[in-house]
């Protein structure tokens, strides 16, 4: 059960995050959101007016507190712009191997919605992709690396790709040799001559 002492949306969206994410979004019913949450359906859908916006509001609870955390990997990790770039994935290898670990929630959602392209979560998802890559071609830039818009969109096809498989595979190591891979192009990048 969710904390009674918060706001009634707030504890539908922290269900719902709960739920969504180690379930899936198509396994997980609005009452049960509504059971964890601690609330009446009747609430939950004075808040949402569908399942549909839940599962937006979701996605878009989960964009900034990721992408934060993008950030403070890099930022604590020792070293040069090589190096940073794969403590991202040194620390995604860690938190894979949690055992609630269950991959990308905005790669999830997107599998489960393939079939909807203009549903508002996939433009939150596609929004949140975008964003994790504005933001390190920016840190490339800073690090005078070579077409940053070019390498940040490598290094995130890279992330992606090994989301993918450390969920067919259940194996860190997936992630790990993505960001040797990352590493590389980083390296590339920044001693390349124009």
């Amino acid at each position: 059960m969710i904390s009674p002492s918060k706001p009634a949306r707030e504890r539908i969206i922290d269900a719902a995050n709960r739920l969504f994410y180690r379930e899936g979004i198509r396994a997980v019913s609005v009452d049960a959101v509504a059971e964890k949450a601690g609330i009446t359906k009747k609430t939950l859908y004075y808040h949402f007016k569908s399942k549909d916006d839940l599962v937006t509001a979701y996605l878009t609870a989960r964009d900034q507190p990721n992408l934060a955390l993008f950030e403070a990997w890099f930022d604590a990790a020792d070293g040069n712009v090589e190096d940073k770039v794969e403590a991202i994935f040194i620390a995604l290898a860690q938190s894979s191997r949690h055992p609630k670990w269950k991959g990308c929630g905005f790669l999830r959602t997107a599998a489960e919605l393939a079939n909807m392209p203009g549903h508002p979560a996939m433009q939150v998802g596609a929004a949140h992709k975008k964003k994790f890559e504005a933001w390190l071609a920016g840190r490339l830039a800073q690090a005078q690396v070579r077409q940053p818009d070019a390498t940040a969109r490598q290094i995130n096809l890279i992330m992606d790709g090994a989301f993918s498989l450390m969920l067919v595979h259940r194996d860190p190591a997936y992630i790990e040799e993505a960001g040797r891979a990352a590493r590389a192009i980083t390296a590339g990048a920044l001693h390349s001559v124009d």
